[in-house]
């Protein structure tokens, strides 16, 4: 919830979606995978943040 846990998944969010962009651009599969399961790792995150901020539970209820 502190302004650093949100900093930190935006960048692996970022950082993910650089390393994706790269392996397109560049035809390496495994880096566009890589950065792929990073991006989306760090938009996870940023919603999980989002929903304990909000008082919402991620998953199952």
């Amino acid at each position: 919830m502190s302004l650093f846990d949100k900093a930190k998944a935006k960048a692996e969010e970022l950082v993910g979606r650089a390393t994706e962009v790269y392996g397109e651009s560049h035809g390496d599969a495994a880096a566009e995978a890589a950065g792929e399961a990073r991006r989306l790792e760090g938009e996870a995150e940023e919603e999980a943040l989002e929903a304990r901020e909000h008082g919402d539970r991620p998953g199952p209820h």
